[in-house]
């Protein structure tokens, strides 16, 4: 299955900061899910500023539980960058 995972930031006064700290733990989680097959593409959100506030991320994982696990490690969510997750079934384009 195929998922559009979005989360939002913390907006908190240390929000900027705390991205900025987790940020390279991120990437190499992401690169590691990438390694896995499991990362299709991901983005940041941009304010008005052109400032981080988000990011977007298409996934595919063969059962709920890998995704519910990506989500339990995923450094964004659990270092407090992102404030909420939204997560959609999806089926993504690869033009």
């Amino acid at each position: 299955m195929q998922y559009i995972v979005t989360g939002y930031d913390f907006t908190d006064d240390s929000a900027v900061q705390r991205r900025i700290n987790v940020r390279p733990h991120h990437l190499d989680f992401a690169r590691a899910t990438k390694a896995a097959g499991n990362l299709i593409s991901a983005a940041a959100i941009l304010n008005e500023d052109g400032n981080a506030v988000g990011s977007v991320m298409f996934l595919q994982f063969d059962t709920e539980e890998e995704l519910n696990a990506w989500k339990a490690n995923e450094p964004y969510f659990t270092q407090g960058v992102w404030e909420t997750i939204d997560v959609k079934p999806a089926r993504v384009a690869v033009l």
